[in-house]
């Protein structure tokens, strides 16, 4: 006759593994949509991801009740990997060198991320994971902006609030025909724009721009 702890084991060993598979699953179509929103973008559909990741549609939708739950998820998971870049950037002694070396990194990523460009342009995403990782993002550019300037390596007048607009400019500049990587260029003329010369004239302010 079995005993009590014989009788729960096979429940429990049974419960586990659904739940160890349940969460496979999800990774895998996390994986899944972030290969997708990125070959994609944000056009792409539940569909797509779900014939991507290799499982039923249905199971798809049990995880993600539709396409902006997932993006919403994946999305976050990638701005929250730009923050932890940021922070770590906040740690290297040269500031202008962190500064300019996080937006490369950043970029770099967008560049090959059609669905994280789409998000930069129109903000048609949102969440609470990645309202986080955007104020994360900001709070951290606004220290490598603040190291620059302490250091002064940083051009008077350049703010934290230039660094979004910096980020939308090189953008275009992707979405322009031509070499994939042309983009470095134009990043490498605007950084030498925000670096400290002699006799450098003020910049205009944002009201007396246009």
């Amino acid at each position: 006759m079995a005993t009590q702890k014989e009788g729960r084991d096979p429940v429990a060993a049974g419960a586990r593994p659904l739940r160890r598979d349940a969460e496979l699953n999800r990774r895998r179509i996390l994986q899944a949509g972030r290969e997708v929103f990125a070959a994609r973008g944000l056009q792409a559909t539940l569909n797509d991801v779900a014939h991507h990741a290799g499982l039923g549609v249905g199971t798809v939708y049990r995880k993600f009740p539709d396409k902006q739950a997932l993006a919403e998820c994946v999305f976050a998971e990638e701005l929250g990997e730009i923050a932890v870049m940021a922070r770590q950037a906040l740690v290297e002694d040269d500031a202008f060198a962190a500064l300019s070396g996080f937006l490369e990194r950043a970029l770099e990523r967008a560049a090959c991320n059609r669905g994280l460009r789409e998000l930069m342009r129109h903000d048609t995403v949102e969440g609470a994971g990645l309202a986080q990782a955007r104020r994360e993002i900001a709070s951290y550019c606004e220290g490598l902006v603040a190291r620059a300037r302490a250091q002064g390596a940083l051009r008077d007048g350049v703010t934290e609030a230039d660094i979004a607009p910096i980020a939308a400019m090189i953008d275009a500049v992707m979405a322009l025909p031509g070499p994939s990587d042309v983009w470095r260029r134009y990043l490498r003329i605007v950084l030498d724009g925000l670096r400290a010369h002699p006799d450098q004239t003020p910049l205009p302010t944002s009201d007396g721009i246009g």
